[in-house]
């Protein structure tokens, strides 16, 4: 099991602030799962409009580190050598449900696990927790494509 620091997944990610939403990898086992986080400062682009009286986080965005989070597992079982020329695309959502709104100064932890892979396309389930509090949950599928 492993950790990545936020160079690892830049490394491992093409996403840049203010779209990276992934800060660290705490735990990934390859081929099964990954725990990552983020942390949710007053600071992020998104609360000056989402919602500035009630800073919440919008829902697509979770959905998108989660996402993200599922490309770092991606990443780290194929390997490194592998991943040169290949970017992972969002491809599907199913089972998305928001549960408990997630503020600025909350901590998200994600929980990804792989389902199964075949062909580039890879499918995992996944969960966003405040704390002990399960926030958002979703079914995820991702493409793996080669690029120049």
């Amino acid at each position: 099991m492993s950790s990545m620091d936020i160079n690892q997944i830049m490394k491992a990610l093409p996403h840049r602030y203010p779209f990276l939403l992934v800060d660290r990898v705490l735990e990934c086992e390859p081929g099964k799962k990954v725990i990552a986080l983020k942390n949710v400062t007053i600071n992020e682009p998104f609360f000056t409009g989402h919602f500035p009286e009630l800073p919440v986080m919008p829902g697509v965005l979770i959905i998108e580190a989660m996402a993200q989070a599922a490309g770092l597992l991606a990443y780290q079982t194929v390997g490194e050598e592998r991943q040169r020329n290949t970017i992972y695309y969002f491809a599907g959502i199913d089972n998305a449900r928001f549960k408990v709104p997630v503020s600025a100064g909350d901590q998200l932890i994600f929980e990804v696990e792989l389902v199964r892979q075949a062909r580039g396309i890879w499918k995992f389930t996944a969960k966003a927790k405040v704390g002990d509090q399960l926030a958002a949950e979703a079914d995820i599928m991702v493409a793996g494509r080669e690029v120049c």
